[in-house]
């Protein structure tokens, strides 16, 4: 594994009123890894990631990635500089078909790239719905496919954007065994060309595929490590796994 630190927080704080939903969070991720980031409900998961994307802006701290200050620059910039985040709640144009929504996602990153053709575009937007294993329902309406295959939408619109950094907000939600075996095997994959933030309740999932976890309590990092150290850890047990 890479030590290289791709992505880094010093005293990342969101405050909404007297709720300190992020608490002075110094938080580093390497180049390379699978980072799983678990917690209860209200741990400040979301928000957390939300202020790494830039979708809202911190009360305190200040976010580096790639060695550079990114703490005020808007989140469609963070996309460009290699930041692509899928949301919790489901983000598709469901009126357009499942390749266009891809498509989009292809354009925006090869606007990087001067000279990029629309043969470029389709060749991307094709090579993302390969992986995610959707190429069958190109021609589909995005919003009549079931909630478990819009997630893995969302996954493809991710790989196109080229992202350095993938945040993947809950993304078995809605998925089935056999659905969540193969997103298993696209998150290794995945993590040959990119670093994966995964934000995810499925304890199995998380087990099998982080690197290092993090656990979110209250707004603040209440430990950090292996997954064989997070399940032994006894703060971990009483807040979020439970003893049983």
């Amino acid at each position: 594994m890479a030590s290289v630190s791709l992505l880094s927080t010093k005293g990342l704080s969101r405050h909404f009123g007297g709720l300190k939903a992020v608490d002075n969070v110094d938080f580093t991720i390497r180049e390379g890894e699978i980072r799983a980031l678990i917690g209860p409900n209200g741990a400040g998961k979301t928000t957390f990631v939300s202020l790494l994307a830039g979708r809202i802006a911190p009360s305190a701290g200040s976010i580096e990635f790639l060695g550079k200050d990114i703490t005020n620059l808007p989140a469609h910039k963070r996309v460009r500089d290699g930041i692509a985040y899928t949301f919790q709640i489901t983000s598709i144009y469901p009126t357009l078909t499942v390749f266009d929504n891809v498509a989009l996602s292809a354009q925006s990153a090869l606007r990087r790239h001067p000279g990029s053709k629309r043969s470029d575009i389709a060749e991307k937007a094709q090579e993302a719905l390969d992986r995610v294993g959707l190429a069958d329902r190109m021609g589909e309406k995005a919003g009549t496919m079931a909630y478990g295959h819009q997630r893995l939408l969302e996954v493809a619109m991710g790989l196109a954007l080229e992202p350095k950094l993938l945040i993947l907000d809950e993304p078995t939600q809605g998925l089935s065994d056999s659905e969540i075996e193969s997103f298993c095997r696209l998150v290794k994959e995945i993590a040959t060309s990119a670093t994966v933030l995964l934000i995810e309740h499925n304890m199995p999932v998380v087990m099998q595929l982080a690197d290092t976890i993090t656990v979110l309590n209250h707004g603040q990092i209440l430990a950090e490590g292996s997954p064989g150290d997070i399940r032994a850890n006894a703060a971990v047990q009483a807040a979020y796994l439970g003893t049983g």
